[in-house]
C-alpha cells in the first residue's frame, strides 16, 4: 500500500518541478562558472560580486539536489533555501541600485537579476510555491 501511494504522488522533481531542476542546474552551472574564473582571474577588481555570485552558485546547486532527491527532508531544506536566495536577490537587488558603487561588476543577484532576465527573483518564489504545493500533495 505503501508503495502505490509512493508512486502516486508527484516528486519534486517530477512534472512542473522538472523545469525547476533544469533551471536550478543551468544556473549552478552558468553562477559557478563565472564566479570561478572571476575569483581566479578578476578578484581585486570586485571581490564582494564574485564571493556573492560564488555563494548563489552553491545555493542552487544545493537547490537543484534537494529538488531531485525528493522527500520530506529535502523539500524542507530546499524551502530554508528558497527562501534565503530570494532574501539574497532582494537584499543584493536593492543594494546595488541604492549604493552601484558597493558593486564595480555584476552578480547574479544585482539589480534583482536584470542581466538574467530577471530569472534570480522569479525563481525561488516559483520554487517556494512548487515546495509548499508539494507538502499538500504528498
Amino acid at each position: 500500500m505503501a508503495e502505490s501511494a509512493e508512486r502516486g504522488r508527484t516528486g519534486l522533481g517530477q512534472g512542473p518541478g522538472r523545469l525547476l531542476v533544469m533551471l536550478y542546474g543551468v544556473f549552478t552551472v552558468a553562477a559557478a562558472s563565472r564566479s570561478l574564473y572571476q575569483l581566479i582571474a578578476q578578484f581585486d577588481e570586485a571581490p564582494l560580486a564574485y564571493i556573492l555570485s560564488a555563494v548563489s552558485a552553491v545555493v542552487y546547486a544545493f537547490i537543484t539536489v534537494s529538488l531531485v532527491r525528493g522527500g520530506e527532508g529535502a523539500r524542507k531544506a530546499a524551502m530554508v533555501c528558497c527562501g534565503a536566495e530570494l532574501l539574497g536577490v532582494l537584499t543584493v537587488g536593492t543594494w546595488t541600485l541604492a549604493d552601484p558603487s558597493a558593486f564595480p561588476d555584476q552578480t547574479v543577484w544585482s539589480d534583482y537579476g536584470m542581466g538574467y532576465l530577471f530569472i534570480p527573483i522569479f525563481l525561488p518564489v516559483t520554487g517556494l510555491l512548487w515546495l509548499r504545493r508539494a507538502r499538500r500533495d504528498g
